[in-house]
């Protein structure tokens, strides 16, 4: 859903003009629309209508607390991959049965609050997790509901560090082990196998390795069923992909229309779980940043603004692309930039070769910046992390304060 539109040339969040963003919060700043936020959500929900599912947010795409909030409140379902994660989820108002523990490390303590709280399912990504949650749970006197998480070795054909189904990955129990596994969890006291878990990666734009991914878990299904192993319900993840640059990724109906055709075809019933966190949060959300300094250093120009890589990663780790738009329209020729942030590494950019008519002290909107972008924000320069604004029609909140500067080193300690 598109909620950042041009008005008298003025780029506008839903009903509020991002320079009255700016002026009231600073920048940088995060500004995300609950309407795309809702619409997204609802649009995967609405997908699945007539199957028994369950659409889990991705908390790791964004965890601010109002974003959570907001899903909860449309009975959304999580995906948590800490102990941390998880107590947002609580403090948010989500409910733990309906939350998902997946992560290739959970500890001990994380496990236990877990089973505390009452989770959904482990989705268990190794034998020596699956033994680990039997001796953890054995020692709270409960069953820890459990789905193995499985590696179909299924290319995603997406970017190398978010491809996560390969057979090369560090993700899940390679699919001919399962059955094994599978055997061997039913015989442990204090495990509960509810299902089977799969995951390929993120940013996918095409149908056909969700199918694949699907269609190899549905084969050790129908194997588990000869051994007398009944599951409840499937998992088939998250990664359902945005358009950055021009990309045409299926619409949620589409994907679900895909899969639910193939456990017709299949005759599966089971309880359907997905994971999505880009396609619900990424377009909801955009980072206000302020031109600084307009620099030529020989044949190339410089943008050099005051958000940089430590508030949104994406293009320094994956050299992903963001769109590059101005608050405020203006006609004139326009050059071509490089824009970058001021920390002191040559990988601290924004967006490289962007054709802008700009001046010092612009602003500018990086787009498609709702996952994956204040979640993945660090403290490095011992810079302040940005401030979150949630706009609702024609009214925008503060949902995280800035971080102040005093606040980064107040834990820290001199040597007497």
């Amino acid at each position: 859903m598109t909620c950042f539109t041009y008005r008298n040339g003025q780029l506008y969040a839903e009903d509020v003009a991002l320079q009255d963003v700016a002026r009231a919060h600073g920048t940088p700043c995060y500004v995300y629309s609950r309407a795309a936020l809702e619409a997204n959500w609802r649009a995967f929900d609405q997908a699945f209508a007539g199957h028994d599912h369950l659409v889990c947010f991705a908390v790791k795409a964004n965890s601010n607390l109002a974003v959570l909030n907001l899903l909860a409140r449309l009975g959304s379902g999580f995906d948590v991959v800490s102990g941390g994660e998880l107590e947002r989820v609580l403090a948010a108002g989500g409910e733990a049965r309906k939350v998902v523990f997946s992560g290739v490390g959970k500890r001990e303590d994380e496990m236990q609050r877990a089973l505390e709280v009452g989770i959904l399912c482990f989705n268990v990504e190794s034998e020596a997790e699956l033994q680990r949650l039997n001796r953890v749970e054995g020692g709270m006197r409960r069953r820890a509901p459990v789905a193995l998480r499985v590696n179909p070795d299924v290319d995603a054909r997406t970017h190398p560090y978010i491809s996560t189904g390969l057979s090369s990955s560090k993700f899940g129990i390679p699919i001919a082990d399962a059955p094994r596994l599978y055997a061997e969890a039913k015989t442990m006291a204090h495990i509960e196998i509810t299902g089977v878990d799969c995951h390929i990666g993120s940013q996918i734009t095409e149908v056909g390795p969700f199918v694949d991914a699907l269609n190899r878990v549905l084969d050790l299904v129908d194997e588990l069923s000869k051994q007398g192993i009944v599951l409840r319900h499937i998992d088939t993840g998250g990664g359902l992909g945005i358009a950055y640059q021009g990309e045409q990724p299926p619409a949620p109906a589409r994907y679900a229309s895909a899969l639910l055709e193939l456990m017709q075809r299949r005759g599966q019933t089971l309880k359907l779980l997905i994971e999505p966190g880009r396609a619900i949060a990424g377009d909801a959300g955009a980072l206000l940043t302020k031109v600084e300094y307009l620099k030529q250093t020989g044949a190339r120009r410089f943008a050099v603004v005051d958000a940089a890589m430590n508030d949104l990663l994406r293009p320094a780790l994956y050299d992903a692309y963001h769109a590059i738009q101005p608050v405020h329209q203006q006609r004139g020729a326009t050059e071509v930039y490089e824009v970058v942030g001021p920390v002191c590494e040559t990988s601290d950019f924004l967006g490289h070769e962007r054709a802008l008519y700009i001046a010092e002290g612009d602003l500018l909107a990086i787009m498609d910046a709702g996952a994956y972008g204040m979640s993945m924000a660090s403290n490095y320069n011992t810079r302040a992390r940005p401030a979150e604004v949630m706009v609702d029609g024609a009214k925008m909140h503060l949902v995280r304060e800035r971080e102040q500067i005093s606040a980064l080193f107040a834990a820290e300690r001199l040597l007497l």
